[in-house]
């Protein structure tokens, strides 16, 4: 496990190009005339604790590390040790995150990168059989679909920089959940029931089969031995116990069954290497979001953003169809560009200015109203026209963030890829099946590359997005994300614009309905669209259906009026564990 450290150019309101340190350090954002002040947004420093994840234990779990005086980062581990337990269907050890992490003594904000890598054999054609691509399904169950697993290493990076704890010390409560069991949530439940798929491999149907021959159902006890010794070892061993030795050997001999055996093996494993990234982070309105920079897909999101505020009928609010319309057609023109330009920037040029250029981005806001059906990629400063993308994102994704008592925030989305990954267990964990985020068709027709192939050692693309939001003179505001598939991008843009533009309470703003728009349809959560407002979409051209993605998952809060103002989605099973009185969850 060799981290990474790399840098990041960021883009201030005057259009000049400064380059950040590796932690991505702010420039001082000028403040916007007529804006309110910085001062009177936030007269107290945001601090914690704080922690909103979708699960009570793992909200418990954290809550208990900040109580012992640990940081956000130690926090993080303890969450997700516990989520990759409770709630195996969205995240795990198996699995990759992205971190971002606010810095309340600095000012600085940093990307950390889990995401998984191909193995060092993959080709182009890594999910091809008899000439053309396997059926989604058939590659995720096989074993080519599981990438070398990124949270852990990541997490211990983040925590040798930022932790107050002992790394050792922060798995106790997920070890006590595995070895005496845990309570079987409706959610997960619901998924174990499945009747095909991954959790009905063989993996699968060893842990969740009850001694009496049937399925573990909601209420039941379930006990995990062998995940309680995996992190025994990587307590006692540190992050790279689990890259080296028992449990890598595991992975890789997993990987290697039938049916369809990968190619992963315990040198790839050994070789992976987390990375320490400079924020991507633009003004928005009077604040500062910071995201991700490529391998995930958090210029989208800035883009959107960028274009909302060029389209005045946002600015009408959530009772209005004049603004879910205009949003929809933004996510049309986000989409396009996404799909063609973003992709792991060691091995292909991501625009990123050139996607968040003003000109550009003026032009693309400019098309939205005249869209009619699908938006065509547009060709962005520095952009490389590459081949169209064939990339599927299913479900399987959690979000987590966390503040502690110094004011240092985390906000953390990390998957599995689909439920349950690949359907394959060692260790007492699932594997990811997170490469068929690459893009099954290398090439378009007339051999154009696609952005997001397959190749050796590279990071397929992701939605992940999660997000820090300041204020224009750097300090903390808020921080939220959802998991959801490639709807990462459309949840987090509701919640941004329902709550920085439309002033709703993080929780209204988090259930408010759904509105999907990718390509040249409307997926939505139509149960939650008013009649009236659906009948005035579908006379504007939105003609919405059920949302066929990942419903969304938001978690994460706002500090208001000097306390925190937190949500967690009510599509999901997440709390929200604060110390503050006044926030009244």
């Amino acid at each position: 496990m060799r981290p990474v450290r790399s840098s990041l150019a960021v883009l201030s309101l005057s259009v000049v190009l400064t380059v950040t340190t590796a932690c991505g350090t702010l420039p001082r954002w000028p403040t916007v005339p007529g804006a309110v002040t910085a001062a009177e947004a936030a007269p107290l420093p945001a601090r914690g604790p704080f922690v909103a994840a979708a699960n009570p234990l793992a909200v418990a779990a954290g809550m208990a590390v900040l109580q012992r005086g640990g940081s956000a980062v130690d926090a993080a581990v303890a969450v997700q040790a516990v989520l990759g337990l409770v709630e195996p269907q969205s995240s795990g050890l198996g699995g990759g995150a992205f971190l971002m992490y606010f810095d309340a003594a600095t000012g600085e904000v940093t990307a950390y990168d889990g995401r998984e890598t191909a193995p060092a054999s993959a080709t182009a054609r890594l999910f091809y059989e008899d000439g053309k691509p396997l059926g989604f399904g058939d590659a995720v169950l096989s074993g080519r679909s599981t990438g070398t697993p990124g949270v852990v290493a990541m997490l211990g990076l983040a925590q040798h920089d930022h932790g107050t704890l002992a790394w050792a010390g922060l798995f106790g409560d997920a070890e006590a959940l595995a070895r005496d069991g845990f309570i079987v949530s409706p959610r997960l439940a619901g998924f174990i029931a499945a009747p095909a798929g991954q959790a009905r491999t063989g993996w699968a149907d060893a842990y969740f089969t009850r001694p009496d021959g049937g399925r573990y159902g909601a209420g039941d006890r379930l006990r995990n031995p062998a995940y309680a010794e995996t992190l025994v070892r990587i307590a006692a061993g540190g992050p790279q116990a689990f890259y080296r030795g028992p449990i890598a050997e595991g992975i890789a001999a997993t990987v290697a069954e039938a049916p369809r055996p990968g190619d992963l093996t315990t040198a790839d494993i050994a070789a992976y290497s987390p990375i320490e990234r400079g924020a991507l982070c633009r003004p928005y309105r009077i604040y500062v979001i910071c995201v991700p920079p490529p391998p995930s897909s958090g210029v989208a999101l800035l883009q959107l953003l960028a274009m909302a505020e060029q389209t005045p009928d946002i600015d009408q609010g959530p009772d209005s169809a004049a603004a879910w319309t205009a949003f929809a057609q933004l996510q049309r023109l986000m989409y396009a560009d996404r799909n063609r330009y973003v992709g792991d920037p060691a091995f292909v040029g991501v625009p990123v200015a050139g996607l968040l250029d003003p000109a550009y981005v003026a032009g693309r806001a400019a098309l939205a109203p005249g869209l009619n059906g699908a938006a065509a990629a547009g060709t962005p400063p520095g952009g490389i026209f590459r081949g169209a993308d064939a990339t599927a994102e299913p479900a399987g994704t959690s979000h987590v963030v966390i503040v502690d008592a110094a004011g240092n925030a985390v906000s953390m989305t990390t998957t599995v890829e689909s439920v349950f990954g690949s359907g394959r267990m060692t260790g007492g964990f699932f594997l990811n099946n997170q490469l068929t985020d690459f893009s099954f068709e290398p090439t378009r027709p007339d051999g154009g590359p696609a952005a997001n192939a397959v190749a050796a050692g590279k990071r397929p693309r992701s939605s992940m997005s999660p997000v820090i939001i300041l204020d224009r003179q750097g300090r903390l505001v808020g921080a939220l994300g959802s998991p959801g598939g490639s709807s990462i991008l459309a949840y987090n843009a509701k919640a941004l614009i329902a709550t920085l533009d439309w002033n709703l309470p993080v929780q209204t703003a988090f259930d408010l309905p759904n509105l999907v728009a990718k390509g040249d349809g409307f997926g939505a959560d139509t149960d939650r669209f008013a009649a009236a407002l659906a009948a005035d979409l579908a006379a504007r051209g939105i003609a919405l259906r059920p949302n066929a993605s990942e419903n969304s998952g938001l978690h994460g809060g706002l500090w208001r009026d000097g306390h925190w103002d937190g949500g967690a989605d009510d599509r999901r099973e997440g709390v929200v564990a604060t110390a503050d009185p006044a926030s009244g969850r």
